[in-house]
């Protein structure tokens, strides 16, 4: 499964690899770079400083990758103390967590050789071609160091292309020594091919590449760390105070709410009293007083009628208790009113024997104001 896993990553590399986006995104930066400060431009570009190791004419050399500037030449003959010192000035002003010793072979000195191989070996081609090195190189495996990258060059459908870099261990050995003697480790052994570059790739066996504790690394790293602690800490507050003004909105609009309908309750209220009270002042206009009402009926009993009880009411009904001598009469007496209308006795007559009169009950009703006047 791990293989698989492995494989399948390698695959995704070399796809990455060989896609036009890594150069894309090169471009791209370098276009962005170049619009910055030069201060800050010397800042974002600014990486390990890298030196190179080398041997020149028998002396060895201390180069700076980034200008090219010879830092320093050292004669084999002058003693060790002194090759250490003038290591140690050449390496003065850089940060030894900033400092990549990076022994520098030419490929004149390496083996390289192309490998059409299975894609199955984009997974760790170091190891694949460890087997196959005694056929492809003229060295068996422990004569010489090596190291494999996977191309980007286009390979055959299912193949991919290796580069084998091999220098004879009887050649890298004693530069490490020299280097390592004056105090200069390098970090890696690398090749410089004929157009100047180098080829990306580490000689040293993994066993024997040095294994440093990036301080600065690690110490940005935490520093990473707590700015993202820092980020989500401000957003779960910024979050939580957007929750509690929520909240309160919603509280506020529920109150308003129930303000509203309370309103709107009183409103209703309002516009029912306002339409009875103008109902009732319409009704009120539309029939006679009563003082008109009396006064008709003053004006149309007779004489020998009593009224005992005369009610009006407010939907216009007229009821009269009294006594006359001729009850029965009264309906048509009142019939020719304009303020009454259907006019009729209610209940029994009944004679009254201390009077000699007859004791009626007689209900009416108010004719209203506009009838009144049709009338």
């Amino acid at each position: 499964m791990a293989t698989a896993s492995a494989q399948t990553l390698e695959r995704a590399k070399l796809t990455w690899r060989r896609s036009p986006l890594p150069g894309f995104l090169r471009w791209w930066g370098g276009e962005l770079t170049a619009m910055l400060p030069a201060g800050v431009r010397a800042w974002v570009r600014r990486g390990p400083d890298v030196l190179w190791l080398g041997e020149a004419e028998g002396n060895a050399t201390i180069r700076r990758a980034r200008t090219g500037a010879t830092l320093a030449t050292i004669r084999p003959g002058v003693p060790v103390d002194v090759q250490r010192s003038e290591f140690a000035r050449a390496c003065a002003g850089i940060d030894p967590d900033d400092r990549c010793l990076l022994l520098v072979v030419p490929a004149s000195q390496v083996l390289y050789r192309r490998l059409v191989m299975p894609a199955a070996a984009a997974a760790d081609p170091r190891r694949v071609v460890g087997y196959e090195l005694d056929r492809q190189t003229p060295f068996k495996p422990e004569q010489v160091y090596y190291d494999v990258s996977v191309s980007a060059d286009p390979a055959p459908a299912g193949q991919v292309a290796l580069d084998l870099y091999a220098a004879p261990k009887a050649d890298i050995d004693p530069l490490l020594e020299r280097f390592n003697t004056i105090g200069a480790h390098p970090d890696a052994v690398d090749v410089q091919t004929a157009s100047g570059k180098l080829a990306d790739i580490d000689l040293l066996p993994p066993g024997r590449r040095p294994r440093h504790i990036d301080r600065r690394g690690r110490a940005n790293f935490i520093l990473g760390l707590v700015c993202i602690l820092l980020v989500v800490l401000v957003l779960s507050q910024w979050l939580a105070n957007r929750r509690a003004a929520l909240a309160e909105m919603q509280d506020e609009v529920q109150t308003m709410r129930a303000k509203a309908t309370q309103s709107e309750q009183l409103r209703a209220q309002l516009t029912g009293a306002l339409a009875a009270s103008k109902f009732l002042v319409k009704r009120k206009s539309e029939n006679p007083s009563a003082l008109a009402v009396l006064d008709d009926l003053t004006r149309r009993l007779p004489a020998t009628a009593w009224l005992d009880v005369l009610t009006l009411d407010d939907s216009g009904g007229l009821d009269i208790k009294g006594e006359a001598a001729k009850a029965a009469a009264l309906v048509d007496t009142l019939g020719s009113s304009k303020l009454l209308q259907e006019p009729k006795l209610q209940g029994v007559i009944q004679p009254d024997p201390a009077t000699g009169k007859e004791r009626f009950e007689l209900v009416a009703r108010i004719r209203q104001q506009g009838a009144a006047d049709g009338h």
